[in-house]
């Protein structure tokens, strides 16, 4: 006999699109989807694997929810859940504490929602006493550590704790009841299940202390397959965990290296390569690329010039491929560098080129210009989107580098159609 449980974190139901390079109404439509679809595969796993419970631990909302379908469709999954006889423990994150339907939405029995007090919740499965702790966020920050208000371990039963928190002073993340994984195992709990971190990480140590990761990506900054835990407690309490998958599109970054591509089909060729081997990789429904394309070749002015046309290109190979989108299209390409034999009978553009890159990066009113003005767009949007511009100032810095070599290189291509034009 044992006790079986689902462990999943940071769903982020109907999580509103955090791209705006999404032209594409059919892939914005599958993005848009996707949390939802993560929720039905986990429930589905749940059922198909007979399990006692499943354990969400925070951030099942995305913020301050209004939509009452949103709350349909939730109430209609917890159903199936009880209907197949599995319980199911929540607790409320940072982001369902500023749900407005967080407190309004009524479950079924077998659903329990922990409270902003630390409860222990009994049960009874697979020939086990089970007791499942858990404490709710009563408000969208704690800065304090929320480990010792949870009640200690009942004796001779199967311990599970369920919190959300930045354990380990995750990067990138909010410290919300942040805490040292030794802390969590001298807690004495036989499994911590974890939420808040969209990273999986198991912390080592004598008890099992695991952060799921979330089950689905929305954007390319959660890239890669997403999964939830399938855990098993042994009659001897001997834990194992299994990692399931449950990403419907999986965000991949794709690169395509041009070196030695002189035609337009070479191009077009080379990007089908790479989303084919891209696919092949991916084990989720859909995989959404965002295309890098890189390398020296000739077609460099001619792919930063037609960017639309090739975006076009690639949408179309990777619809052939099937189940492929294209999220975005980066170009950094470079044109092949003069040498000493040619210089004589150099294109001015190239030798215009050469001058601009040896110069461009030391101009400092040009920095500070291209700073100012992305410091000015950062500053005027929410602070969950302003992540391009990098955590620290070397990756500030990195950007500017970028964007004012990319422009350089854009007004060369638009040079080029110029004189084309004219010839």
């Amino acid at each position: 006999m044992a006790f079986r449980f689902v462990h999943t974190a940071d769903i982020h139901l109907d999580s509103p699109l955090r791209s705006l390079a999404m032209r594409n109404r059919d892939l914005a439509e599958l993005v848009g989807d996707a949390t939802r679809q993560a929720l039905v595969a986990i429930v589905d796993l749940c059922i198909e694997e007979r399990v006692d419970a499943l354990i969400i631990a925070g951030d099942l909302y995305d913020g301050d929810q209004t939509s009452m379908k949103t709350a349909r469709f939730l109430a209609s999954q917890m159903q199936r859940l009880d209907e197949a006889g599995v319980s199911t423990f929540v607790i409320r994150g940072n982001h369902d504490a500023l749900s407005r339907i967080t407190q309004e939405l009524v479950f079924p029995p077998s659903v329990k929602v922990f409270t902003g007090r630390a409860e222990a919740a009994p049960l009874s499965a697979g020939g086990l006493e089970v007791h499942v702790h858990g404490l709710s966020f009563a408000k969208p920050h704690a800065p304090e550590s929320l480990l010792e208000k949870y009640r200690r371990p009942q004796p001779d039963t199967v311990n599970i704790g369920i919190m959300h928190t930045s354990v380990g002073g995750a990067e990138r993340h909010d410290p919300y009841a942040p805490c040292k994984p030794s802390d969590l195992h001298e807690w004495g709990f036989d499994y911590w299940a974890l939420g808040h971190v969209h990273v999986r990480a198991r912390h080592e140590g004598e008890r099992v202390v695991m952060m799921p990761g979330m089950p689905q990506g929305r954007d390319i900054n959660e890239s890669g397959e997403k999964t939830v835990s399938l855990v098993t407690v042994h009659d001897d309490r001997r834990i194992t965990v299994e990692e399931r998958l449950t990403s419907i599109a999986q965000f991949e970054r794709v690169r395509v290296d041009l070196l030695g591509a002189e035609s337009w089909r070479d191009a077009a060729d080379a990007i089908e390569q790479a989303l084919g081997e891209a696919r092949d990789e991916t084990r989720s429904e859909h995989l959404v690329g965002r295309l890098l394309i890189t390398g020296a070749t000739p077609l460099s002015w001619t792919l930063r010039r037609d960017r639309d046309l090739l975006l076009a290109e690639a949408e179309q190979r990777a619809e052939r491929l099937g189940r492929t989108w294209i999220e975005k299209l980066e170009i950094e390409t470079t044109s092949p560098r003069l040498n000493a034999a040619a210089a004589d009978n150099a294109d001015p553009l190239l030798e215009l080129g050469e001058l601009m890159r040896e110069a461009r990066l030391g101009q400092h009113a040009v920095r500070d210009a291209v700073a100012d003005l992305v410091k000015e767009i950062r500053d005027d949007l929410p602070a969950e989107a302003r992540g391009f511009s990098g955590s620290d100032e070397d990756e500030f810095e990195a950007l500017i580098d970028r964007l004012i070599a990319e422009g350089s290189d854009d007004i060369l291509a638009r040079l080029r159609l110029d004189a084309s034009e004219t010839a």
